[in-house]
C-alpha cells in the first residue's frame, strides 16, 4: 500500500491521486486534498484508508453507499460537488473553444428519482433486489434508497415478490424498470430468457397476481402486456399522456419542469417550432401553448402517446407529430425554411448530423438539451462555426450524487 494525495476529481467521479514518485491512480470515494492509502495496481485503485480527510467530506446519507454502485459522491458536501458538476460542462465546452455564461445549477432533492432499474437475482429460494455493486455484476440487496421516490422505496418488498415468477429459466436475470406515474407504479421487466417459448402462462398469472396485490398500474414484459389496472399517466404542461411501456421519461419531475421552463422561455412566442427527439412530449406540450410544433421521435410508441395526449388537450396550437429516426433521417435544412426555432434533446450520443442540418438552415434560434456535456460541446461547435452564439447554459443535476450532469443551452444567430 502507498500514500497518495488527491489532486482533483476525475470526470467519472473518482479522485485523481498522485504519489510522491509521480504515479497517478483513480481512487473512488476520495476527495480533492485528501491523503489516502491506496491498494491496487494500474490506473484503478481502492482507497483503503483516508489519512487526512477533506473538510468537504460529509457523512453519506444512505446505508448502502460505498457498496452500491448507484451513487458515487454522497460523501462530498453539496457546494463543491455542484461546482464540480458545472465545471464538467465548462471543461467540455472549453475543449472546443466555446465560452458562455452558466446559470446557477438546478439540483434535485433526495427522494425525487421517479424511475429506477432494479436488478433481481436468485439466492437459493430467495429473491434479492437492488443495484449492482461497484465494479461488479453482483447485486447489493437494498432496503432503502436515498435518491428514489418514497413510493418506490415503500414498494421494495412487494417488488421482490413480483420478481419471483420471472426466474422460470435458469439464464434469466430480470431487471425491473420501475416508474412512478400519476396513476401508480408502472413496471417493465427485461432480462428474461426468451428461448423455449418465453414465460409460461402459469408464470404470467403469478406475476399478474403479484401486480394486482401491490396495486400496480401496469406490468409489462419487454413491452408485452402482463397486467393492466389503469393506464400509467404523466403530465406534460396541460396534457395528460399515457406513458408507453418502457417509454423514456426524465428521471425527476422537478428537473423536467425546470428544463421545460427554460426551453419555453428561450423559445418565447416563436410561431413555428420543431421539437426533435421529442419523446412523448415533455417539451412539445409546453411549447404548443404558444407555438405551432412539429415533433419527431424514433419511437412510434412515444409518438402515439403524444398524439393521444394532444387529442385530449384543448387550447393548444397545432402539433404535427410523426415517428422518424433522426439519426438516419435528420430533419433537413430545406425542411426548416419556415421554422422560427428548433429544440433538440438527443440521447447521450448527441446529434451531430442533425446539428449540421440546423447549421445549414436559416433558423435563428436553437435550444439544445443534453445529458452529455462532451457530445453537447461537439454539436455546439458545429452551430458556433455556422454563426450561432451560445448565449447561456443551465446546468441540471437530476442524477444526484452521480458523475452525470445535464444542461439546456440557448443558441442564437
Amino acid at each position: 500500500m502507498s500514500l497518495f494525495r488527491v489532486e482533483r476529481m476525475g470526470a467519472q467521479g473518482d479522485g485523481v491521486a498522485v504519489a510522491e514518485d509521480g504515479a497517478r491512480v483513480f481512487a473512488p470515494l476520495t476527495l480533492p486534498g485528501e491523503q489516502v492509502e491506496v491498494r491496487g495496481k494500474g490506473e484503478r485503485a481502492e482507497a483503503v484508508r483516508v489519512v487526512e480527510p477533506s473538510a468537504d467530506r460529509v457523512e453519506p446519507p444512505c446505508p448502502h453507499f460505498g457498496v452500491c454502485g448507484g451513487c458515487a459522491l454522497q460523501h462530498w458536501a453539496m457546494a463543491p460537488y455542484t461546482d464540480w458538476k458545472v465545471g464538467l460542462i465548462r471543461e467540455a465546452l472549453s475543449r472546443d473553444g466555446i465560452e458562455t455564461d452558466a446559470a446557477p445549477a438546478f439540483t434535485v432533492q433526495p427522494g425525487s428519482r421517479r424511475r429506477v432499474a432494479l436488478h433481481a437475482r436468485k439466492q437459493g429460494r430467495n429473491v434479492v433486489l437492488g443495484f449492482k455493486t461497484r465494479k461488479s455484476w453482483d447485486v447489493v440487496p437494498i432496503t432503502t434508497c436515498t435518491i428514489a421516490d418514497p413510493r418506490i422505496v415503500a414498494a421494495l418488498p412487494a417488488l421482490r415478490t413480483l420478481a419471483a415468477p420471472f426466474f422460470e429459466h435458469a439464464k434469466s436475470a430480470p431487471t425491473l424498470h420501475v416508474t412512478v406515474t400519476a396513476t401508480g407504479l408502472d413496471v417493465d421487466v427485461t432480462g428474461v430468457e426468451a428461448k423455449g417459448g418465453g414465460l409460461s402462462a402459469d408464470a404470467r398469472v403469478r406475476a399478474a397476481d403479484a401486480a394486482a396485490a401491490m396495486d400496480l398500474a401496469r406490468l409489462t414484459l419487454a413491452g408485452d402486456m402482463v397486467y393492466l389496472a389503469r393506464l400509467p399517466m404523466v403530465r406534460f404542461g396541460k396534457a395528460a399522456v399515457a406513458l408507453p411501456p418502457g417509454g423514456f421519461l426524465q428521471a425527476a419531475m422537478d428537473a423536467e419542469r425546470v428544463m421545460a421552463a427554460a426551453v419555453t422561455e428561450a423559445v418565447g412566442a416563436a410561431p413555428r417550432v420543431a421539437d426533435l427527439f421529442c419523446g412523448a412530449g415533455a417539451f412539445t406540450f409546453p411549447l404548443a401553448e404558444r407555438s405551432g410544433v412539429i415533433a419527431y421521435d424514433a419511437s412510434p410508441g412515444a409518438i402515439d402517446a403524444l398524439t393521444g395526449g394532444r387529442a385530449g388537450t384543448p387550447g393548444l396550437k397545432a402539433i404535427e407529430a410523426a415517428a422518424r429516426d433522426l439519426y438516419r433521417r435528420p430533419m433537413l435544412a430545406s425542411e426548416m425554411k419556415k421554422l422560427d426555432a428548433v429544440v433538440f434533446d438527443p440521447p447521450r450520443a448527441g446529434a451531430l448530423e442533425q446539428a449540421r442540418e440546423i447549421a445549414n438552415s436559416a433558423v435563428p434560434l436553437v435550444v439544445a438539451v443534453s445529458c452529455n456535456p462532451q457530445t453537447f460541446a461537439r454539436d455546439a461547435a458545429v452551430l458556433v462555426a455556422a454563426g450561432f452564439t451560445l448565449e447561456r447554459v443551465l446546468p441540471i443535476d437530476q442524477f444526484l450524487w452521480s458523475a452525470h450532469v445535464e444542461l439546456v443551452g440557448v443558441f442564437r444567430r
